[in-house]
């Protein structure tokens, strides 16, 4: 007899206990009607939608916060920047439900030594899950604190091996206007692109992002695989990405485009540097009143601020 662990089960195996519900009726219709004979098997991919649980994901002792309290996983999925479906935070739970996340490929390609186009699956077996607790901290001064599940992004990498005169990596991520109705605006240069340096993307925190709340990543926080680097502001996470490019020269990125006086490439939390039209000093948790102090690196310093070292971070944000 053949026992599969947690670990070896995909994502595109599990099924959400919505679509279990509603294919339990179906069957039960059908029978009374005497239509399953002769039916096909259902194929393991049809099984997959949002709210699917993660099998085998397991809590990362070093990224923990326990001082800190969760956000609820309502605020995480009604209160969204994903501009691809609208400006307005309420936009993304709207629009984004009709997003196919299945079929899905991730092209990783540049100066690498060995670039290669992964399926979701393939992500999903690249590297154990672990659920990560980060703060999040938003440019507009809004945070939360999210129980992200992924691995690091160096496990994908190592994999692909950046040549020597590879200095920078770029994320590139869907466009396309059947599904996302926020591509008619002009307010970015589509498709959305955001890039790290080469030793930003290869440090422990910054996460190949495939799941919250022990599941699937929903369709408005960037399924279904994204970015989280928690010492950065929020949008430099990309999301429903699609192809990752390792370059020699600084890419310039979307928000760098559209407003080159308010967002610089590096991005990172930063008090004393303020947004032209707002403080950075402060800002609003998710579910609590009033504001509190806003943390130099989003409060993680003390692992990252060795990647700055002799930067003027007013100049460089």
């Amino acid at each position: 007899m053949l026992i599969r662990r947690p670990t070896d089960i995909l994502p595109s195996e599990i099924t959400s206990e919505h679509a279990y519900l509603q294919r339990r009726e179906w069957l039960k219709q059908a029978a009374s009607m005497g239509l399953i004979a002769g039916l096909p098997a259902f194929a393991a991919g049809d099984a997959l939608a949002q709210g699917s649980r993660l099998a085998g994901v397991k809590p990362n002792p070093a990224w923990q916060l326990p001082d800190e309290k969760l956000n609820k996983a309502e605020e995480f999925k009604s209160y969204c920047n994903f501009y691809e479906f609208g400006t307005d935070k309420t936009d993304p739970p709207a629009y984004a439900k009709s997003l196919k996340t299945r079929p899905w490929t991730v092209a990783v390609e540049g100066e690498v030594l060995k670039p290669k186009v992964f399926d979701i699956d393939d992500l999903f077996k690249l590297a154990p899950l672990e659920e990560r607790v980060y703060r999040f901290r938003c440019v507009e001064a809004w945070s939360m604190v999210v129980p992200w599940v992924g691995y690091s992004l160096s496990a994908l990498i190592n994999q692909v091996q950046p040549k020597g005169n590879a200095k920078y990596v770029e994320f590139v991520t869907l466009a396309d206007k059947a599904q996302m109705p926020g591509l008619r605006s002009s307010v970015i240069d589509w498709p959305y692109n955001e890039a790290l340096r080469l030793d930003e993307a290869m440090h422990p925190l910054t996460l190949l992002t495939l799941g919250a709340y022990g599941e699937m990543l929903p369709n408005q926080n960037g399924a279904p695989v994204r970015m989280v680097i928690p010492w950065k502001y929020g949008f430099k996470g990309a999301k429903s990405i699609v192809k990752i490019r390792f370059v020699e020269k600084e890419p310039r990125t979307a928000w760098m485009k559209a407003g080159p006086s308010e967002y610089g490439f590096f991005s990172n939390v930063n008090p004393t540097v303020d947004h032209p039209r707002w403080s950075q000093g402060s800002e609003r948790r998710l579910g609590e009143f009033g504001k509190r102090k806003t943390l130099m690196f989003n409060g993680y310093g003390e692992q990252v601020s060795s990647l700055y070292s002799g930067m003027d971070l007013k100049k460089f944000f």
